[in-house]
């Protein structure tokens, strides 16, 4: 307790030690704010001081001088258990497993209002949208973007095996072979609309030129050499993909076999392909993915890293400013060759 607007020293030493050792924020402001006050300093001077309220530099003044150390303590702790305990966490989770059609809902999506219902119903514990919203970031969940997918048609036997031949054709690859992955990106004038960190209060607006313009670039990437061979056309046509196979040709002249896994998009079966790998006398050989199965191609990442340091949000007047900030991305991360447009 204060004694002449002095604390006495065992007094002093325990809020110090209680200070020093808890990891409670509010409770050690309070602390200071005592001690503060105890050597002569005003309360409002100790709420700058400290950075906190003035209200709370006064509340934790009164509540010392009434109930003595026992006022620092969070009045919370009176109430009783916790309100969301490891079980109600625990079922927050197993409701998030699931959507909200499995509790009877005609909706698809969770909103924090709809969610905070069905935790009323079945877990029989009140939550406001606040204290939902924190308790959600505290078990890492958070709100992302759906990203959309097509089924593939093959079962999960068939599909497996193909991925097992593929991955064993990359890691065991012949003597004068090489194993690449091919694929096209799509890129235009107009910026890919993403999200962008904001302050509060603001938004991120993103100029568009309005009339759009496509290019397109068909590569391929040789991951054991982190190399990237591509070439830049006005369609995604055969011609394009027949242009990146003669430029591997030219690239890996000293390879027997060039092998290429790639997805079943049409132009890379057309017959000006099939005319093409006769006409190379078969060195370059196409490994085709089971259908809908992006992620086993390698060069994927590479065209996403493309769009989220270049296409995103980008400020670009003109297609040549775009697909030159396209390049400089590209050869500031891999070994390149590129064939450009009107080259051939």
């Amino acid at each position: 307790m204060f004694v002449h607007g002095r604390l006495s020293r065992p007094i002093r030493h325990r809020i110090i030690r209680v200070d020093r050792k808890t990891r409670n924020a509010d409770l050690r402001i309070r602390c200071r704010v005592v001690l503060k006050v105890a050597e002569g300093t005003s309360t409002h001077s100790a709420a700058l001081a400290l950075g906190c309220a003035p209200s709370t530099a006064w509340r934790a003044v009164a509540r010392f001088k009434a109930e003595g150390e026992s006022g620092l303590l969070d009045r919370r702790a009176e109430y009783g258990s916790l309100k969301v305990d490891e079980d109600v966490r625990g079922g927050i989770w197993q409701i998030l497993v699931g959507g909200p059609k499995d509790h009877g809902l005609e909706r698809s999506a969770w909103s924090l209002e709809v969610l905070a219902k069905v935790i009323a119903k079945e877990l029989r514990v009140s939550l406001s949208r606040g204290h939902l919203s924190k308790v959600l970031h505290s078990l890492g969940i958070s709100l992302k973007q759906a990203r959309p997918f097509v089924r593939c048609p093959w079962n999960r036997r068939r599909r497996e095996r193909r991925f097992a031949q593929l991955r064993d054709l990359a890691a065991h690859r012949a003597h004068r072979e090489v194993v690449l992955f091919a694929d096209e990106i799509d890129v235009h004038k107009n910026p890919r609309i993403g999200r962008d960190w904001t302050l509060p209060g603001t938004q991120c607006y993103v100029e568009t030129p309005g009339r759009n313009e496509k290019r397109y670039l068909a590569g391929a990437y040789d991951h054991a050499r982190q190399r990237l061979i591509y070439v830049e056309g006005e369609q995604k046509a055969s011609w394009l993909f027949v242009r990146l196979l003669w430029l591997l040709a030219r690239t890996y002249r000293g390879m027997r076999k060039i092998h290429l896994i790639l997805d079943n998009y049409v132009i890379h079966k057309s017959q000006w392909v099939v005319k093409a790998l006769a006409q190379l006398a078969d060195r370059i050989v196409l490994h085709f993915l089971p259908p809908y199965c992006p992620q086993e191609n390698r060069i994927e990442r590479l065209w996403k890293d493309v769009h989220d340091n270049v296409t995103r949000n980008h400020d670009k007047k003109t297609m040549t400013d775009v697909l030159e900030a396209i390049f400089r991305c590209l050869s500031s991360r891999l070994k390149t060759r590129r064939e450009p447009l009107g080259s051939y």
